[in-house]
């Protein structure tokens, strides 16, 4: 389950269409016709070809005109299906979030849970960088939302934190994977955008830094090793770790309490 926000850079909100019709199309509890023509699209056509639409162009390029034409159909057509953009918005997030496995087998533990729903969170938002441009500090809770919180909180129930407490572990690991996301989605975009490498883009500046290193104003600095900021370390498994260490030992002291 993603329920972080993407920051002050957000495009669009979820919830921010007719939230009653949104939830009987994830739901499907909104009547069907008996009769007419057998309809030549279906709902599950049209959100796949709008989350198709902003893989490849970003949620900039999305509009109901834009999957109308992915699909090559008119506009009009899509409104037999889906309000508009705000549900159709809503309809996209819950698809993209469809769990694509269990967290970690249940005789795992948390820990491994937890690992496996960061990893598996920074996928997604790799597969749908779009993703963070949406605010999704309110989300339409759809069934894909649902399994994936009922999920992980069946491993992660046995830590033996209170209930808002094993949310708040759920929130912390979302807002981390959605900071390291969007900071590689962002070197991904700068490196497009600019038509250097990262390492091109660094070795510009060595001349420079190089001086300024020499100069004795930053000492701590300049005494780093080469590897430092080398791209061998893998800083998400590092910070990752260390979050799940810190929860080891609260763990831990409950444990001790416990009658």
């Amino acid at each position: 389950m993603t329920s972080g926000t993407s920051g002050a850079g957000s495009t669009e909100t979820s919830g921010s269409g007719d939230i009653a019709r949104t939830l009987e199309l994830l739901w499907d509890t909104g009547r069907r016709p008996s009769r007419g023509p057998k309809p030549t699209l279906t709902l599950d056509r049209i959100v796949e070809a709008a989350v198709q639409v902003a893989d490849a162009e970003g949620l900039g390029g999305l509009s109901m005109r834009r999957v109308a034409a992915e699909l090559g159909t008119g506009t009009m057509s899509l409104y037999r299906y889906v309000p508009g953009k705000g549900e159709l918005l809503d309809l996209m997030l819950d698809r993209v979030q469809r769990p694509t496995g269990e967290p970690a087998a249940p005789g795992d533990g948390w820990r491994a849970a937890l690992e496996a729903v960061a990893r598996e969170n920074l996928a997604l938002y790799r597969r749908h960088p779009w993703l963070l441009q949406v605010n999704q500090s309110r989300p339409i809770l759809g069934p894909s939302a649902l399994d994936g919180m009922e999920r992980v909180l069946t491993r992660i129930r046995p830590m033996g934190l209170t209930d808002p407490e094993l949310v708040s572990v759920i929130i912390m690991i979302d807002g981390y994977v959605v900071g390291a996301a969007r900071t590689q989605v962002h070197e991904q975009e700068a490196e497009r955008r600019t038509g250097l490498t990262d390492a091109e883009f660094w070795q510009a500046q060595v001349p420079v830094l190089e001086k300024v290193m020499a100069s004795g104003r930053y000492p701590v600095t300049a005494s780093l090793s080469e590897d430092a900021f080398g791209s061998d370390f893998d800083h998400f498994e590092f910070g990752l770790q260390r979050m799940l260490d810190g929860l080891h030992v609260l763990v831990a002291r409950r444990g001790e309490s416990a009658p």
